[in-house]
């Protein structure tokens, strides 16, 4: 794979699998590139909640709203410019606050693949 730059503009941005919320991903680099790690953004709609038991690990760094994550140990939330980690395996709750929120991520391994 080649040096290359992405926006938002080249996600296809979908529902997010297995959820009927205002939440939406897309990737922009993915197992179709070759590379280990899966790199896209996410759009949430206002006050949206998303329960996942992690199948990867994921980073997700807030570039637009507030996001919040729960687990069994914890709640942390997060504003633009800050990042969440979420390791394989964590029950979590991700909830977006009442402006929504635009995020970007990067998962080992590839999430689509993991969730079979």
């Amino acid at each position: 794979m080649k040096v290359r730059k992405f926006g938002l503009g080249d996600a296809s941005l979908e529902r997010s699998p297995g959820q009927q919320g205002d939440i939406y991903a897309g990737n922009v680099i993915d197992q179709r590139h070759g590379g280990p790690i899966t790199i896209g953004y996410g759009r949430y709609g206002p006050n949206q909640r998303l329960e996942e038991t992690m199948a990867v690990d994921d980073v997700m760094l807030i570039l637009e709203g507030r996001i919040s994550v729960t687990s069994r140990s914890s709640t942390v939330t997060a504003g633009p410019g800050e990042f969440i980690y979420m390791p394989r395996g964590e029950a979590v709750i991700i909830l977006s606050h009442e402006q929504g929120a635009l995020t970007a991520y990067v998962t080992y391994p590839h999430w689509q693949e993991a969730r079979g």
